[in-house]
């Protein structure tokens, strides 16, 4: 069984204009806030954490509704059309708010854009099983997570080429690079794959796969459901000390992602999008250390490279308070950042499932993500209150602080480490949790 990289290249395109929006969104959207509006950092942290908010409450939610949902499109189709159509409406009226400095126009519209792109997140993140055989899902989602990479770095490349310096920058330019993508992903999706069908047809190879595994299969699946038990007390606590490490590392990280664009223009004085390459330089370097990660975690384990990631980011960061204007040796510092980032994604969801039971798989997912998203919703606020009441130079001081709070914890966890085998296929290196 051979995966096909041409269809999983088309079910991509949802997920690479997902990953365009959202680069765009933490970067531009903080910008207008301040420049525009002139919202303090508080009230701009609270509105940057709005997408982590609905997200907590839309995603299951919409992931949930399009199980049920048959059409002759199939299941994910509808959702991915219409969300994609809607945000790309709703998207267009704020660089027009933007342009007449209209709040109720901004927020009315970014606010219903959040909702749109709620409307298709899960159902395109489920596009990809529906039309995958189940032996083969980690391939595609390795190849999703390339796309998903490629559409980030196109609209940090649209920044750094179309915005330009001066005291009121026009965001038109890279909101239309962004919606033009969004569309003829969206567009070729459609006239490329018939979800339908092909549903259909990877049901039946994975009916036909699950029949020849016989009883075995039956004993595993047996195995599977008699599993669920209640976790021994050394495990609960480093399991406890696990998820504690993915909040206060999620603290650290997305405070510098949200932060930094207007970080950039304030203190390093970068015009335009000059702080795009700089996100960029740390995006390729996590594209690059997915393979080498993958060997260095079957030899050294899971919690040490974790840990090692770690250290790689603290050094970044604190290296980060030094520099008073932009200097390019600060892209050494985002590469580093990038590298340990990816060290950190590629283990931390493998070690948590580790702890639990075969039945309780989904169970622990949902505490992984549980814990991440709460971090994206309570960090932004609490770093944007730091860097209104204190000074911006606090951005790279907090990071440091939560980093080594989770380096911490971390190092308190005993339970879920492994040494996972090296990848058979050099692109599963890339099938990585966010």
């Amino acid at each position: 069984m051979k995966l096909n990289y041409k269809r999983t290249f088309f079910v991509g395109l949802a997920f690479l204009s997902i990953c365009a929006f959202w680069q765009m969104y933490d970067n531009i959207i903080p910008l207008i806030l301040q420049q525009t509006f002139h919202l303090n950092e508080t009230l701009t942290g609270a509105i940057m954490a709005a997408d982590n908010v609905l997200a907590v409450f839309l995603l299951p939610l919409l992931g949930s509704l399009s199980d049920k949902v048959d059409t002759k499109w199939g299941k994910r189709t509808p959702f991915i059309v219409v969300g994609t159509a809607l945000a790309v409406a709703f998207m267009m009226l704020l660089p027009v708010a933007d342009r007449r400095a209209n709040l109720a126009l901004f927020v009315g519209s970014l606010f219903f854009l959040l909702i749109a792109m709620g409307l298709y997140r899960s159902p395109a993140v489920a596009l990809m099983p529906d039309l995958t055989p189940k032996p083969l899902r980690s391939q595609a989602n390795a190849v999703i997570n390339l796309m998903g990479a490629v559409g980030g770095v196109y609209t940090l490349i649209l920044i750094s080429l179309l915005l330009k310096g001066g005291e009121k920058p026009d965001y038109m330019p890279v909101f239309l690079g962004v919606a033009l993508l969004m569309a003829a992903a969206v567009i070729l999706l459609v006239l490329t794959v018939r979800e339908k069908k092909l549903a259909a047809l990877v049901a039946k190879e994975n009916e036909e796969e699950e029949a020849a595994g016989g009883k075995a299969q039956e004993q595993i699946q047996e195995t599977a459901a008699d599993t669920v038990s209640e976790l021994a007390p050394g495990v609960k606590k480093s399991l406890t000390m696990i998820l504690v490490s993915i909040f206060l590392w999620f603290t650290a990280y997305n405070a510098v992602t949200t932060a930094f664009s207007r970080y950039a223009t304030t203190v390093w004085k970068l015009e335009g999008g000059g702080f795009a390459n700089c996100l960029m330089v740390a995006t390729v370097a996590a594209i690059i250390s997915y393979i080498p990660i993958g060997f260095i975690s079957a030899r050294f384990g899971r919690k040490k490279t974790i840990l090692g990631g770690l250290v790689l980011m603290l050094i970044s960061y604190f290296a980060a308070i030094f520099f008073t204007q932009y200097h390019p040796a600060i892209n050494i510092g985002f590469a580093l950042i990038g590298m340990g980032w990816a060290a950190v994604s590629v283990n931390s969801l493998p070690m948590v499932v580790e702890m639990c039971s075969s039945g309780d798989v989904g169970k622990y997912t949902g505490l992984y993500y549980t814990f991440s998203m709460s971090a994206q919703i309570f960090t932004p606020i609490l770093s944007g209150a730091f860097l209104q009441y204190v000074s911006y130079r606090t951005l790279f001081p907090y990071a440091c602080v939560f980093t080594v709070a989770a380096m911490v914890t971390m190092s308190m966890v005993r339970h879920g480490d492994n040494r996972p085998k090296v990848k058979e296929n050099i692109l599963e290196n890339f099938d990585v949790e966010d």
